[in-house]
């Protein structure tokens, strides 16, 4: 039920106080006299007035009313005066705290975004009503059961890989009601960030606005091109087969004109971004990075191999799975037959295409075993790397992936995996020099396959399909992405700035700055009231902290869209031929690359959802501040409680990775936590209690830390800024925890280190604060009495 103006006045006069959050708790304003002993005074008042029916009394009075009357007058005008000045101070106060909080009367926001978010709300359980149901299963999750040895977090979330049934329906709680079974299933919806922001970009490229520029045309086009399966599923292989024929065929089809190895290599690496034999990137030197040096240079690393392989940690060498080699020869052959290959032929060169790339696995290795060698950022010339490995023209594959730029043999480039260049030469060489081979074509078939790879996407259903079940043979059970979240991630690809330009227009710049500066304030002074080991573990996060600049992560690359429509001039995008508009978007993808290597500008990441460190800029990306997150027509206490939470949560994640050796805070928080959820949940007199580990007493803390901090932000806000508006008639404070409730369960990183779900932490702040407009209470707990505050 929401609350009365008194209530809400009350809650929303606690203001922020140098005292540490732990001490001192949220407390009350100051109590007023007791009705009760105003009418025990009421009562008394006729026995000590002087009685009118007794004369003598009254004579006997009056000469010492007379003698002290002097005294009596005085005292009186003080009194009055006592009296005035304090009602002038409460009329003060009482105005001032009205002016400041606007409290009295909550003003519904009205607006559209406002009307959405009710819907959504009320989609939601009211966690003020069933809090001991609420707190405790709102993800879904069973992983604190002691009798199931604590499980791990996202068994038993709806839509989690883990759980692939879509559904869990909790031991202890089976053949409950339809409502509340209705209601887990609707929580169990709740969305990760990035497939929030995924979501709203859609909502732009599937709006109809006819007034946009030619480039965010095309960029729709390539969109909606991608959802018209249909059209794919018509046009078949032939597009493939068609792109075949311009690199010179193959052997597999029978028509192959023996095309020279390095030509073709160049044309897959310029043309269609595809690496067969070894992966390009462009990247700083991290040794370079510590002196201030922003130049960038070609990163030469080892393939993404299509065939299966694993590390045998005896021969210290990589080697194909035993166990898929059949299903990942089944389905090579799959391929070929859609490509029209006769049974006839088609074993002889799948074989060959297995053995090729049998041999490049082993002399490949992952990545930590390369970063313990030594084996990662190797600086050497392309004419060094040229006499190393020199069955490929490095020079000339480079010049044509990185076309128009002039490449010359004293360029340096790094190297991830020297061992793997080398001895790939001489694979390449002998599969090169088989003359009983030479009709054959191995190493063209071989790169046909890996441009078949790359074009996947656009290809017809049986293609996706044939590479679905060879990933269900490799144990992979995560269900394949909805094709309007594959349609977008496409176009993020070829049309990032495009997408950029759109995000930027509609994000509230003024609304993001502001929550991010409070927030970020709210965060140092927690710092302050924390117990630090010592005062040099303070001073060094301190200066640290003290030296960053938060801003909202923009990019000024494209300014106009004058500009994005030159830069698209040559892109021309087919309404139904999502395979020639992929083609192109794998040109427009190698010339982003290139421009990398060129031009001294950080590359932009529109999907980024996280903040991050750059220099000393604390950058919080555009993609961060979308609906339903934020809104800037959401009332503040929405703002707040949500995308203020997910900031705060994000700030101590990204500054303080490891504070629980340097806090003793961070323990004593973590354990208060812990002991209120074992108290709601009975587990400690049921024996069912399990000790945290270090990394789950840090999280505990900071989480709720960063419930704290967003509180104390929106309050500082309501401060200096008077006045919010709210939904469905709901408090300020409760519209604040009931937006943090929607996304408790935002997956990050250290999720799998939060013990309990995040929604019980408003029993926590609630426990012994008058924050909140209800006491969240079980009537069958009995050991609530003793809840501290954390």
């Amino acid at each position: 039920m929401s609350e009365t103006p008194v209530e809400l006045e009350l809650q929303l006069s606690i203001q922020p106080s140098p005292q540490p959050e732990l001490e001192r708790g949220l407390q009350p304003p100051l109590p007023t006299q007791d009705p009760s002993e105003t009418h025990q005074q009421t009562q008394l008042q006729p026995e000590i007035q002087p009685s009118e029916s007794n004369p003598e009394q009254q004579q006997q009075a009056k000469p010492l009313w007379i003698k002290h009357r002097k005294l009596l007058l005085l005292f009186w005008g003080f009194s009055l005066c006592a009296a005035f000045l304090g009602l002038i101070y409460y009329m003060h106060q009482n105005r001032q705290n009205r002016s400041n909080n606007q409290t009295v009367t909550v003003t519904p926001c009205l607006s559209p975004a406002c009307q959405w978010a009710s819907a959504r709300l009320s989609m939601s359980a009211d966690q003020f009503r069933e809090p001991c149901e609420y707190f405790l299963f709102t993800c879904g999750s069973d992983r604190l059961s002691p009798d199931r040895g604590g499980g791990q977090r996202g068994q038993g979330i709806p839509g989690h890989p883990q759980n692939q049934n879509g559904k869990f329906v909790w031991p202890e709680r089976r053949g409950q009601s339809k409502e509340r079974e209705d209601r887990g299933l609707r929580e169990g919806k709740i969305l990760d960030r990035k497939t929030v922001l995924l979501q709203y970009l859609r909502k732009i490229l599937e709006s109809n606005d006819s007034a946009s520029s030619s480039a965010v045309q095309k960029a729709k086009g390539f969109y909606h091109s991608c959802l018209d399966t249909r059209s794919i599923d018509n046009a078949g292989e032939e597009p493939f087969l068609t792109l075949i024929q311009k690199l010179g065929g193959w052997a597999v089809s029978g028509r192959w004109n023996q095309t020279d190895f390095n030509s073709t290599l160049s044309l897959l690496m310029r043309d269609y971004a595809t690496f067969p034999f070894f992966n390009l990137y462009v990247g700083k030197d991290p040794k370079e990075i510590a002196r201030g040096t922003t130049k960038r240079y070609i990163q030469i690393d080892q393939p993404d191999l299509l065939i299966p392989i694993e590390w045998n940690n005896k021969t210290q060498k990589s080697q194909a799975k035993a166990q898929t080699l059949r299903p990942f020869l089944a389905t090579c052959q799959r391929y070929l037959a859609l490509l029209g290959a006769p049974d006839s032929s088609s074993m002889i060169h799948v074989g060959m295409f297995m053995s090729l790339s049998s041999e490049l696995a082993v002399t490949a290795a992952p990545l930590q075993y390369r970063l313990s060698k030594g084996q990662l950022y190797q600086r050497m010339t392309i004419k060094e790397l040229q006499i190393q490995a020199p069955a490929i023209d490095w020079l000339g594959c480079l010049q044509a992936a990185f076309h128009p730029l002039r490449l010359i043999e004293d360029d340096h480039v790094l190297l991830h995996n020297l061992p793997y260049m080398v001895q790939m030469s001489p694979i390449i060489g002998k599969w090169l020099n088989k003359h009983e081979l030479s009709t054959s074509g191995p190493l063209q078939t071989y790169m046909v396959l890996n441009l078949l790879h790359t074009l996947m996407p656009a290809l017809d259903s049986r293609f996706s399909e044939t590479a679905k079940n060879l990933s269900v043979a490799l144990g992979n059970t995560e269900g394949v992405a909805p094709r309007w979240k594959h349609c977008v991630l496409e176009t993020e690809r070829g049309f990032d700035s495009v997408l950029t330009h759109l995000l930027s227009e509609r994000t509230a710049h003024r609304e993001a700055k502001e929550i991010v500066q409070n927030i970020f304030s709210s965060f140092k002074s927690k710092l302050h009231e924390l117990k630090w080991t010592d005062q040099k573990s303070l001073q060094s996060v301190m200066k640290k902290v003290q030296s960053l600049i938060p801003r909202l992560w923009t990019t000024s690359e494209i300014s106009s869209e004058a500009e994005l429509d030159l830069l698209f001039s040559e892109v021309s995008v087919s309404t139904h031929s999502f395979f020639s508009n992929y083609v192109q978007l794998l040109s427009l993808w190698q010339k982003k690359r290139r421009k990398l290597l060129t031009e001294q500008i950080e590359a932009f990441d529109i999907l980024s959802v996280t903040p991050l460190l750059l220099g000393n800029e604390l950058l919080f990306p555009m993609g961060m501040f979308v609906p339903p997150l934020f809104h800037p027509n959401y009332p503040r206490a929405m703002n707040y409680g949500a995308m203020g939470f997910l900031i705060a949560k994000d700030i101590l994640h990204l500054l303080l990775p490891d504070i629980y050796s340097q806090s003793e805070t961070v323990h004593a928080v973590g354990g208060c936590v812990w002991a209120h959820y074992l108290t709601m949940t009975e587990k400690a007199s049921r024996g069912g209690a399990f000790s945290l580990s270090a990394a789950q007493q840090q999280e505990v803390w900071v989480q709720y830390s960063a419930l704290q901090i967003a509180l104390q932000a929106y309050h500082q806000s309501l401060k200096n800024h008077p006045g919010d508006t709210s939904i469905s008639g709901f408090s300020l404070t409760r519209l604040f925890l009931l937006s943090f409730s929607q996304v408790n369960c935002d997956f990050d990183p250290y999720h799998e280190f939060m013990p309990l779900e995040p929604s019980f932490l408003i029993t926590v702040i609630c426990a012994k604060s008058h924050l909140c407009p209800t006491n969240l209470q079980c009537p069958n707990k009995t050991q609530q009495h003793s809840l501290q505050t954390c």
